[in-house]
């Protein structure tokens, strides 16, 4: 990969790691006055907005077909629809620095489907390794030797099967939608539009949790809407687009040290020894999996 090349997706790339990485933080702050399947509508719907307004500036247009739409739809639910719902009654429970750990193991799931389920690569003994490290980051990140300690089982469940759909979602976007040459900002734009059709008669019947509305609840869901969401996700089909869903997962090597740093800094939520240690055992195996210490030809 030329340096011109690495130019054309890198800044993209670090967006979506500030972004998502930052994302677990809003979500404890949208959490403030919203109930889950409110805070998964809402970063959906004001992230659509944001991304509709670009899509018109840009003269760009939505997606047409009924299969593309189908795919999108699907997409939809992989990455922001059911993940959106899972997080945020996580984050009830948990702190946002365990969340973005967990993320952390998306490239790994991402790994699995494309050379277990999708076949699109032969399976090897370093992907297999990669796996398999990873899954011990995993037991070392709980603590399992404690129990799950003030972490309630249906909640790192909750985490676990979130990024087993992200991973579905990055080798399903790479085969279904990005050969079609379709621009970053439509794809997005419908993909955030259907999931925020999908989620409105969940908001509808339960999108607040009775709690006042704070300045910082306020704040939590707009960033969470337009940056985590709106402009993120654009971002993230640019890099699929132009460097692969493989190295497009790896944006969850950024992510968990983000979240770590401003779970700290302004939520003040403690970090044991053993959640970084086993978080770094798991962006190991991610590496492993991946190839990233392998000699180039």
């Amino acid at each position: 990969m030329n340096s011109s090349s690495t130019r054309s997706w890198l800044p993209a790339y670090l967006g979506v790691g500030l972004a998502w990485g930052c994302s677990f933080l809003f979500i404890k702050l949208s959490l403030g006055f919203l109930a889950p399947f409110g805070v998964a509508f809402f970063r959906c719907s004001l992230g659509a907005l944001t991304l509709i307004t670009i899509l018109r500036a840009s003269k760009n247009r939505f997606p047409r077909g009924v299969v593309v739409w189908a795919h999108l739809w699907v997409t939809a639910l992989l990455m922001n629809v059911i993940p959106g719902i899972l997080f945020a009654i996580a984050e009830t429970r948990t702190t946002s620095i365990l969340a973005g750990i967990i993320n952390a193991l998306t490239p790994l799931t991402a790994l699995f489907f494309i050379v277990v389920v999708f076949r699109d690569e032969p399976t090897s003994s370093r992907e297999l390794w990669g796996l398999g490290l990873g899954l011990v980051g995993v037991v070392v990140t709980l603590g399992v030797w404690r129990g799950f300690g003030t972490n309630p089982w249906w909640a790192v469940g909750a985490l676990l099967l979130s990024v087993t759909l992200y991973g579905v979602a990055f080798p399903y976007t790479r085969r279904h939608l990005s050969p079609r040459g379709i621009a970053p900002v439509s794809l997005a734009s419908a993909q955030l539009l259907l999931a925020s059709i999908t989620l409105l008669p969940f908001v509808i019947v339960d999108g607040t949790n009775g709690h006042a509305i704070s300045v910082k609840a306020v704040f939590g869901i707009l960033a969470l809407g337009v940056f985590g969401s709106g402009l993120a996700f654009m971002w993230n089909f640019h890099v699929i687009a132009m460097a692969g869903s493989s190295l497009a997962s790896t944006v969850t090597y950024i992510t968990p040290v983000v979240a770590v740093i401003v779970g700290i800094v302004f939520l003040n939520e403690s970090l044991t020894w053993f959640e970084p240690v086993g978080g770094l055992i798991v962006l190991l195996g991610a590496a492993i999996g991946q190839g990233r210490f392998a000699k180039r030809p």
